[in-house]
């Protein structure tokens, strides 16, 4: 599933290519896209229709574009889910589940691809600081201005469980998944299951100083493309796979000591990391 960078990414090009514009017409083609929207596909396009996209704003993982100031169209990419800008007579793609036109069609039109249809396109309205009311209890990111390291340590120390499930508690900081926690954990030298509970407070902040270096290297080049589900609004894929220094590289040796990296399994995911320079916690007797 694509994380903060591959969806920054992503943002960033929707607002060059779409900020600003007025919505002419949305035709759904798979009535799962507009599943979260449960007024259906008619008052999908209805509410739509002339509505001027005033900005492209994402938290975490999730990214949506206000249509004035009382909702937004919120995008989630799911597994597969892509939003394209293509010139009107593009052929369509095979698995086109939603076009969005505007007034301008010179400038192309937006589509929401999505092989496995796991994401989808919904309208909400907005809170009082500005989110789709749905994804309110989302945390700040760690790229966010407005991040607060103290808090996160405290919750972290509240929370009296393992470091990479805290990493992926979308309500405690947003955006990270499993690639750049394991990412993350092997640049601080922690393992994954190690409790959160015994991090002081300079280890919390040299843990998210690690996650942004990792994020904003990513970010550098495009993100993370492992095939050709993730791209960007131009249909280009992300290069960090390249710079990976565990994540998918079993057996390989550790970048920093030449330990063979190991996985196990972990939450019906896989964690990658060092046995070495991430040494298991002791568990209690």
């Amino acid at each position: 599933m694509p994380e903060l960078p591959e969806v920054e990414v992503v943002r960033r090009g929707l607002a060059r290519w779409i900020g600003g514009r007025t919505v002419a017409g949305a035709e759904v083609l798979h009535p799962r896209a507009i599943r979260r929207h449960v007024a259906g596909a008619v008052d999908f396009a209805d509410r739509l229709r002339g509505t001027a996209v005033t900005d492209v704003r994402r938290r975490g993982k999730y990214l949506w574009l206000p249509l004035g100031d009382e909702f937004a169209l919120l995008a989630h990419l799911g597994m597969s889910g892509q939003l394209l800008v293509q010139p009107e007579r593009t052929p369509d793609e095979k698995h086109l589940r939603i076009r969005i036109t505007f007034t301008d069609l010179a400038r192309g039109e937006l589509r929401f691809v999505d092989q496995r249809t796991f994401g989808g396109l919904s309208l909400h309205p907005l809170d009082p600081a500005g989110l789709p009311d749905v994804i309110s209890h989302i945390a700040r990111d760690p790229l966010d201005e407005d991040f607060d390291e103290d808090a996160f340590h405290v919750a972290l120390r509240r929370r009296r469980t393992t470091v990479k499930r805290a990493l992926l508690d979308q309500s405690l900081i947003s955006g990270v998944g499993n690639i750049y926690a394991d990412e993350a954990l092997w640049r601080a030298g922690l393992h994954y299951e190690r409790p959160t509970a015994g991090l002081t407070r300079r280890g919390t902040a040299e843990l998210v100083t690690h996650v942004r270096e990792v994020m904003t290297a990513a970010l550098a080049v495009g993100g993370t493309s492992f095939d050709s589900l993730y791209v960007n609004v131009n249909g280009q894929s992300g290069y960090f796979s390249r710079a990976l220094d565990v994540y998918g590289r079993e057996g390989e040796p550790c970048r920093r000591c030449g330990t063979a990296v190991r996985r196990r399994p972990w939450m019906n995911r896989s964690s990658y990391f060092c046995p070495r320079c991430q040494r298991a916690p002791r568990l209690p007797v």
